[in-house]
């Protein structure tokens, strides 16, 4: 088409409205050339009209041209598109298909009004999907290809169909495979410890050690060799494994089987060996992958070790940790947490000692220890305790008698507020979980913590605390306190009350000496019983009344055994003392012959709360941490947020199936 451009309309009218004026000026000078110039104006004027009215039917024209080649061009285009499309009404069905898209399927018979969802049943999820996203184009496999479907919706003036539904199918099959090969490559980095090779090595005759060290360092590299990961030997007991996220699903899709592989290496007269792997996420740096790494290989000793542990964003994830904790007899590490403890005190200006929510005798008697190691140090302390309750009731009563200088020193958390100031100390104890402890601000007001406890350490942990020590092979937190004592001072100072007090925690925690205790427990035992521990007064703080009595029967009456060896009962009635009845029940329930764990439920506030114990065949801790509990190995507690106890025991059992699943050893 030519140049349609025409005159500018304003200067259009700017050249007649001065032909104009020009000619009404010449009517008054001349009426003869007046009459001309006004002719000549109209005859301008008729021109230029023409000459519009002829450039507006050009540019018409021009436009009914473009738009029938636009519908040609449209036509071959979509006739012609060498990627698949499909055009379906707005019931889903088939209206139209081009070639490439019926060459998609093997029989190639008409498709026309067939259903799209039952010719590609999974779009419909995919399109769910992609909506649920916000995006336009979705990802959909389909006959080992891969495809990213663009999805446009057309209105019509049709009377059949109001809208039409266009699928543009563009193959992705090597964009995804590519980016799949990315993905499997990023960079995953894994600590291997072995948590009882110093132990093993010693159980053994100096000859045959070159031997299990050689057996150990071969399967390990085996291990790591078959999923293609590189493997390095950092020292005698721990080694560096460098791997890509492919070989990290596969160690994960088989959990980590190295741990059973490890600890079923049969050597004579050596303790079994076991592992501890800690592992971080895929797709970090190398340098941040180490040091994720290194804190899940600590989280895993953290836990008793024979176990891998993976981060997970923000959280963490657990395999193996069935095994007993290995007890060591090697007490330099408490050594040396008693002399950091002792400085961190000496620089503290005041020590706030604290507990888990609801505390019992091991958090009281481990608290009242530690007040002990402040005041040896002629430092002012205080224990955080804003209420009693049943399973403490007979100490502090006691307390009362005994020794009133030391309840004075008991404060609530709101008063506990009030003290804490910058230079302040804070000591949990009995607890790593900052939402468990008996006032969670003060974890987030005070800067330095320290964390003395000997549950296994769970995915809530203490950010950053100046001192830790989490030993799971502990009986109780009150035989570590008591061990950190002996290199507080060369004096205990110990008071009979508070003796009392400490040997209390680890009854509690052991059953009387029956469960999970150690040689270190006895030795922590015989220190109390030497500082003037009296057995018979510990026994009378562990009476209970008439209706606990009867309450703890009637759970005992409701037990139903599950699985042949596990008993689980419920407590029906809110009570001062429910949690305590409930826990004590649960101690009784493994008095029947052949049941390995129990479980009690019991209504509290708005939830059940659940007491787990076991004889250590069990772990009611792996159990209970499925429903966002936690705690020991054979003594475990979890809260779910219910009122319903039906449904909390459904969810008990549902985590118990999935725990017995994952391979328990019973």
């Amino acid at each position: 088409m030519k140049d349609t451009k025409i005159l500018d309309v304003q200067d259009f009218f700017l050249i007649l409205g001065s032909m104009i004026l020009i000619s009404l000026a010449l009517i008054f000078q001349n009426t003869l050339l007046g009459v001309i110039a006004i002719l000549l104006t109209v005859y301008c004027i008729f021109m230029v009209q023409r000459k519009v009215t002829s450039k507006n039917q050009e540019f018409l024209d021009y436009l009914e041209q473009m738009n029938q080649d636009f519908d040609q061009v449209t036509k071959h285009a979509i006739f012609s598109m060498p990627f698949p499309l499909v055009i379906a009404d707005e019931n889903n069905k088939i209206v139209w298909y081009n070639t490439p898209f019926i060459n998609l399927f093997q029989d190639k018979n008409s498709l026309i009004g067939s259903s799209l969802n039952k010719v590609i049943p999974f779009l419909e999820k995919d399109e769910k999907d992609k909506e649920e996203k916000g995006e336009e184009a979705f990802i959909m496999p389909f006959q080992e290809r891969t495809y990213r479907v663009y999805p446009n919706q057309v209105k019509t003036t049709s009377t059949e169909r109001s809208t039409l539904n266009m699928y543009y199918w563009v193959e992705t099959t090597a964009y995804e495979k590519l980016k799949k090969e990315a993905d499997d490559n990023l960079p995953v980095v894994a600590i291997v410890e072995v948590d009882n090779h110093d132990e093993a090595m010693d159980a053994i005759d100096s000859n045959l050690r070159p031997m299990v060290q050689a057996k150990l360092d071969s399967t390990i590299s085996q291990y790591f060799h078959n999923v293609d990961a590189m493997l390095r030997k950092v020292d005698q007991e721990t080694y560096l494994a460098i791997m890509n996220k492919k070989a990290f699903n596969d160690i994960k899709s088989r959990r980590f089987d190295l741990l059973d592989t490890i600890r079923g290496l049969d050597f004579k007269n050596l303790l079994p060996l076991t592992l501890s792997i800690g592992v971080s996420r895929p797709g970090l740096s190398y340098v941040e992958s180490y040091k994720e790494a290194d804190t899940s290989l600590d989280v895993a000793l953290g836990r008793g070790g024979d176990q891998a542990v993976v981060r997970i964003q923000d959280s963490y994830e657990f395999f193996g940790g069935k095994s007993k904790a290995v007890e060591k007899r090697n007490k330099v590490k408490a050594r040396v947490l008693g002399v950091a403890l002792r400085q961190l005190i000496d620089r503290s200006r005041r020590v706030l000692v604290m507990g888990h929510s609801n505390a019992d005798m091991d958090a009281i008697g481990a608290g009242i220890g530690v007040l002990r190691a402040v005041a040896n140090r002629e430092k002012e302390g205080y224990l955080v305790l804003n209420k009693s309750n049943p399973s403490i009731d007979n100490l502090l009563i006691r307390m009362d008698k005994e020794q009133p200088s030391l309840r004075e020193r008991i404060i609530t958390g709101a008063q506990a507020e009030e003290m804490t100031s910058k230079d302040s100390l804070l000591i949990m104890v009995d607890n790593h979980k900052p939402s468990f402890t008996e006032h969670p601000i003060l974890v987030e007001m005070i800067p330095n913590v320290v964390v003395i406890d000997h549950h296994r350490r769970g995915k809530e942990f203490v950010e950053n605390p100046v001192l830790s020590y989490v030993e799971p092979y502990a009986s109780s937190t009150s035989e570590l306190v008591t061990e950190m004592l002996t290199y507080m001072s060369d004096d205990f100072h110990l008071t009979d009350f508070e003796a009392d007090a400490l040997m209390s925690g680890i009854v509690v925690d052991t059953k009387n000496f029956t469960y999970h205790t150690g040689v270190r427990t006895f030795e922590a035992a015989s220190n109390l019983r030497r500082a003037g521990a009296d057995m018979s007064k510990v026994r009378v703080l562990f009476e209970d009344d008439y209706d606990t009595i009867l309450a703890k029967a009637e759970v005992v009456n409701h037990a139903k055994i599950y699985f042949d060896y596990i008993a689980i009962s419920y407590l029906d009635k809110k009570a001062p003392n429910s949690v305590l009845v409930a826990a004590q029940a649960a101690n009784e329930l493994l008095d029947i012959h052949g049941i390995k764990a129990s479980f009690v439920l019991t209504k509290k506030d708005k939830a059940v709360h659940i007491s787990g114990r076991s004889l250590g065949e069990l772990s009611v801790q792996l159990i209970l941490e499925k429903v966002g509990g936690g705690g020991h190995m054979n003594m475990a507690g979890a809260q779910i947020e219910t009122d319903s106890l039906e449904e909390a025991q459904e969810k008990l059992l549902q985590a118990i199936e999935e725990y017995l699943e994952e391979g328990a050893e019973v």
